[in-house]
């Protein structure tokens, strides 16, 4: 790993920390806050891909757990892993990875709507499906409750990854910092960027 890459991961991992400044929004019916950290793993990882992105909100993740209040209202610390948000907040990890995956293997031909798409999969789809089933074992509630429940989330997500396409698209223009899989001929004709 290069100090590009550790810098990359510190700095995806800081605006996590920045997304976390935004105050949540609080649905009482089921205790999860609505906060704009659920776009750092659709930025993390679109624009510094698969692996960069999930050690990103990894090492997140970790200074979460060790007590730096970095979540939306100044929480961190070991406690919040036994509450009904870890599921979400350890989701982030597979989310960056999975939408990392979708961006490095469509990268070529990458555009608003695939980056939509793959916000779409690993930002909301593999997030729900890690964290519902936590909310419902956790809250010890009802699967079809806790499923019922984050609906609500579904158009304030949508408009998340809406963004956070546009931004994956434009930076992929402006200053990509991700190799299309197997392609050092690509790398080699970025020294700019790469090196």
């Amino acid at each position: 790993m290069s100090t590009r890459d550790i810098v990359l991961i510190a700095l995806f991992a800081a605006l996590m920390a920045a997304l976390g400044a935004f105050p949540p929004l609080m649905i009482p019916a089921i205790g999860v806050p609505i906060t704009a950290q659920s776009m750092g793993p659709m930025l993390a990882g679109g624009i510094i891909g698969a692996k960069r992105g999930a050690l990103s909100m990894l090492l997140f993740v970790a200074l979460v757990a060790v007590g730096l209040p970095l979540l939306p209202g100044g929480r961190g610390g070991l406690a919040i892993f036994a509450g009904p948000t870890a599921g979400f907040i350890l989701g982030w990890i597979v989310a960056a990875f999975v939408i990392g995956l979708i961006v490095e293997r469509f990268w070529r031909k990458l555009n608003f709507v695939i980056a939509f798409l793959a916000t779409i999969v690993g930002g909301v789809g593999i997030l729900y499906a890690i964290g519902i089933p936590w909310i419902a074992l956790v809250g010890g509630v009802p699967f079809n409750t806790a499923f019922t429940g984050s609906l609500a989330f579904i158009p304030g997500d949508l408009i998340k990854a809406g963004l956070a396409a546009a931004a994956i698209v434009m930076v992929k223009r402006a200053y990509p910092m991700i190799t299309p899989a197997g392609d050092e001929a690509w790398r080699a004709a970025r020294p700019d960027v790469f090196d």
